[in-house]
């Protein structure tokens, strides 16, 4: 699970890639935005990316394209749903190895 510093706190933030697509993700923006990193993930990958600030809540991801076609399907509802669900798995499988999620043993 990728970790941060937060500007709020200065204690360690635990984030995922999904919270770059949630309008209240990284604690509603009040922690930190790390939308820019996944944005640099796809972008590098050869993506074209746009995000969107929305006001006092998180930066979020609106657009990805590739080649002039955007991938995110217009029924999605940015903001809201899970982009698990929306985006091509290309795109899931590509965040879940540059942005793992940290296993939890109990």
């Amino acid at each position: 699970m990728p970790q941060s510093k937060c500007l709020a706190c200065g204690g360690t933030l635990h984030w995922n890639w999904e919270e770059a697509f949630d309008k209240f993700g990284f604690g509603d923006g009040a922690s930190a935005y790390m939308t820019h990193e996944v944005v640099s993930v796809l972008e590098t990958a050869g993506y074209d990316v746009r995000s969107f600030s929305w006001g006092c809540h998180n930066d979020i991801i609106i657009e990805i394209a590739r080649d002039g076609r955007e991938l995110i399907s217009p029924q999605a509802q940015r903001g809201y749903d899970n982009p698990r669900k929306y985006l091509p798995r290309k795109i899931v499988r590509l965040l879940d190895e540059k942005f793992p999620r940290k296993e939890v043993l109990i």
